[in-house]
């Protein structure tokens, strides 16, 4: 992907950036624990998200495609399948069904691409084995493919090191399907997980950080969910709006949850113009997201980091065009993404000619006028897209751009929509 330099300010509505990534993972498989036919409206249509609608499949459920929308009947019982379940590029899925499996009787193996087969998976696979469930992989557990032998774990209690959404969702759906538990984390991690299931009607109750889930006694209520688009996605235009002169943005229907919009909260800090207009809520608050031009100034950012680890990428692009040394910290689990993002984000931003410290948690980043550079995303989809925007400025080349499909398959074609140069 070819990017070239920006010449006049970005001014556009975008209404159709992908949708919520998170959230579609999560339908598709608490569909499975519902009594009758789920009905799912804006499922995201990126390879990661169809192989967890594979997997729904063979686990036993069945899954239509009726004029737009995703219809999933779950099976009486939970499929033994002859075959692996091949979770793509997706951390996310993997760490999700080895909760929810981990309570199914019968023999699992999860696999994934050769990236996704090199990241840490002990991060979930511990907890879970620490309550009762057996959860086997390559190098003593932390490496896919794994291999999950599932039966009914009795009650446990867990309290978190970390707040990460995934660990809390794997325990949940572990505790679901087997004799409850009590869950605590150090800080709020995303919620989505919560507000779903206590919707369908689990009895999930909450004391501060601390978690109360009551095994099922019967199937949960079936969900007709809109998925509201993702405002992870969108945040690459925010930072395009953010960075280029006189650019005015209006992202629409996104997920507005308070542990999803803190990047934006960060590039208000710094000096542009957000501004949030709520439309709807059901499961979720929803709405317009407005990100206008101003002139960006340096931060620190040590709090609230599990709500935007996901954006730190892009978030690296607005620190390198602002004024200032801006720093991240408590971020190591950067390191441990698709690729040390912490690493890759630095070297890449070294080849654009700004200065970059890597931390042990974070980064240093100077502001100051980029290069135009050949970025090589080290198969993440996040950094090809961050370099991405910060091409809009300097002009860009992105290797290896394919990666992008992964979560964002419309994302060049955007891209051109707001009048930006792009060649695939």
């Amino acid at each position: 992907m070819r990017i070239f330099a920006q010449a006049s300010p970005l001014r556009a509505e975008i209404s159709n950036i992908a949708a919520d990534k998170s959230i579609s993972h999560r339908a598709a498989i608490f569909s499975l624990l519902a009594e009758e036919t789920s009905k799912i409206s804006n499922y995201l249509a990126a390879e990661d998200t169809l192989n967890t609608l594979k997997i729904v499949e063979l686990l036993g459920a069945s899954v239509q495609r009726v004029e737009g929308e995703i219809l999933i009947t779950p099976p009486e019982i939970i499929k033994e399948p002859n075959v692996p379940l091949d979770c793509g590029n997706s951390g996310t899925a993997m760490r999700l069904f080895m909760g929810f499996l981990a309570g199914c009787e019968g023999f699992f193996v999860l696999c994934g691409d050769r990236y996704l087969s090199e990241r840490p998976m002990r991060r979930v696979a511990d907890p879970l084995c620490k309550v009762g469930a057996k959860i086997y992989g390559r190098a003593g557990g932390e490496k896919a493919p794994i291999a999950v032998l599932g039966q009914k774990l009795g009650y446990f209690e867990y309290a978190s090191k970390i707040a990460s959404a995934q660990v809390k969702t794997a325990l949940i759906l572990a505790a679901l399907r087997g004799s409850g538990c009590k869950f605590s984390e150090p800080e709020l991690s995303r919620d989505h997980s919560e507000r779903m299931l206590k919707a369908m009607g689990a009895q999930i109750s909450q004391n501060g950080l601390e978690i109360e889930v009551a095994p099922l006694s019967s199937p949960l209520k079936p969900f007709e969910i809109f998925i509201p688009n993702d405002p992870s996605s969108a945040f690459f235009f925010a930072v395009a709006a953010a960075i280029t002169p006189g650019s005015c943005i209006v992202l629409k229907n996104m997920l507005l949850n308070k542990t999803r919009i803190e990047a934006y909260e960060i590039l208000k800090r710094m000096g542009a113009e957000v501004k949030f207009h709520k439309t709807s809520e059901i499961y979720e608050q929803i709405g317009d997201i407005e990100v206008a031009y101003a002139p960006l100034h340096a931060v620190e950012v040590s709090e609230n980091i599990s709500w935007l680890i996901d954006e730190a990428p892009a978030l690296a692009i607005a620190f390198a065009c602002a004024q200032g040394s801006s720093v991240l910290r408590n971020a190591a689990e950067l390191r441990v993404k698709e690729c040390d993002r912490i690493k890759v984000t630095c070297e890449g931003l070294r080849a654009c000619g700004i200065k970059a410290r890597e931390l042990q948690d974070g980064w240093q980043i100077e502001g100051g006028e980029a290069n135009a550079a050949i970025i090589t995303p080290c198969g993440d989809h996040r950094i090809a897209m961050s370099f991405a925007i910060l091409g809009l400025r300097s002009g860009m080349i992105i290797e290896d751009s394919d990666c992008i499909a992964t979560s964002f398959p419309n994302f060049a074609a955007i891209l051109r929509q707001i009048g930006a140069g792009v060649e695939d």
